[in-house]
C-alpha cells in the first residue's frame, strides 16, 4: 500500500493487488462501524452496487461485528423489482447480508410505485429513519465520472448535486442508463463520517486524475465528493 494525502479531506490508498485492497478496506470498514456502535449504539453503512465491491461484501459478511446494530442501505438503485438481476438490493442481499451480516437491517431504496418520480416522497419518509451523519459511505465511479446515480447529462443532476430543498433522494434518468434510477443526493451522502471511493483498473485511475483536476461537476459528478472540505474521502485503488 502506498498512501498519499492530497489535502485536508482526500486521501489516496494504492494497493499492489486487489486482494490486499479488499482485505484492508474490510478491516477499515469494520473498525469504523464497530467504533460507531461503541459511540452511539448503532451504525449506518451505505454501499454501492456493481461488480467491483462484491469481494468486499463477501469479506464483510463473514466479519465479526454486532451486525444487529447496523443498518445497511444503498447509494442508488435501479427502478426494478428486487428479484431482478439488475437490482442492487438483490446483489447486496446475496453477497453482503449473509453469514454474520445477515443480522443487519436493510433499508431499500425501491418503493411500490411504478416510477422513481412517484416513489420519491415515499422513500424520503423511509429515509427519515436512517441515522445521520452516516458512518461509512462506499461509492464507486464509472468511466464517465458518475458516482451513485449522479450521471453526466442526468435529467435531475443539478437538483441531486445541490440537494435543493434539503432533498435526500432524487429520481434520475440519463443517456446510457438502461433503467430509471433513484439516487441519494450528494449533500445527503456527504453528511457522513467517512466516504470511500472504490475503484480498480487503470481506466478508472485515469478518470480519477481528471476528476481531481478543477472542472465542472456536471462533466464529472464525482467531483462533488473530491472537491469539498468537510467530509473525509479515501480513494482506494488497485490495478
Amino acid at each position: 500500500m502506498s498512501p498519499t494525502q492530497d489535502g485536508p479531506n482526500l486521501a489516496e490508498l494504492h494497493f499492489e493487488t486487489r486482494e490486499l485492497l479488499f482485505d484492508q478496506l474490510r478491516d477499515a470498514v469494520v473498525d469504523r462501524l464497530r467504533a460507531a456502535i461503541r459511540r452511539q449504539g448503532k451504525a449506518t453503512l451505505v454501499v454501492s452496487g456493481g461488480g467491483t465491491p462484491k469481494p468486499l461484501f463477501e469479506r464483510l459478511a463473514q466479519s465479526e461485528l454486532d451486525w444487529a446494530k447496523v443498518t445497511v442501505t444503498l447509494a442508488d438503485e435501479r427502478w426494478v423489482d428486487e428479484d431482478d438481476d439488475n437490482s442492487n438490493a438483490k446483489l447486496v442481499r446475496a453477497t453482503l447480508l449473509t453469514g454474520r451480516a445477515a443480522a443487519a437491517s436493510f433499508l431499500s431504496l425501491k418503493t411500490p410505485q411504478s416510477t422513481p418520480e412517484e416513489g420519491e416522497a415515499t422513500l424520503a419518509e423511509r429515509l427519515d429513519a436512517l441515522a445521520v451523519p452516516l458512518d461509512v459511505v462506499l461509492l464507486g465511479m464509472g468511466g464517465d465520472g458518475h458516482t451513485a446515480s449522479l450521471f453526466p447529462k442526468g435529467d435531475q443532476l443539478a437538483r441531486a448535486v445541490s440537494g435543493s430543498g434539503g432533498i435526500r433522494c432524487c429520481p434520475m434518468r440519463a443517456p446510457g442508463a438502461a433503467q430509471p434510477r433513484m439516487t441519494l443526493s450528494a449533500p445527503f451522502l456527504l453528511n457522513a463520517a467517512w466516504i470511500v471511493v472504490l475503484c480498480t483498473g487503470e481506466d478508472k485511475r485515469r478518470v480519477f486524475e481528471q476528476a481531481r483536476a478543477t472542472g465542472p461537476v456536471e462533466a464529472l459528478p464525482i467531483r462533488a465528493f473530491l472537491h469539498q472540505t468537510p467530509t473525509p474521502v479515501a480513494f482506494y485503488w488497485a490495478p
